[in-house]
């Protein structure tokens, strides 16, 4: 009997020990930027690298 008794106890506190570890589902969201962010640029050409398209080469 205490045998069943202490295995009972050690299961519930290993699926508590789970549950606790668990991200719960209503928390997940997406990343949100902040109001002010205006982004990255990702135009990394210098501008005297860019040619004038009205000019002929």
């Amino acid at each position: 009997m205490p045998r069943i008794v202490s295995a009972s106890v050690c299961a519930v506190f290993f699926a508590l020990g789970l549950a606790a570890c668990a991200e719960p589902a209503h928390h997940r969201h997406e990343p949100q930027d902040p109001p002010d962010y205006k982004g990255v640029p990702t135009d990394m050409t210098p501008p005297s690298m860019i040619t004038d398209p009205s000019k002929p080469q």
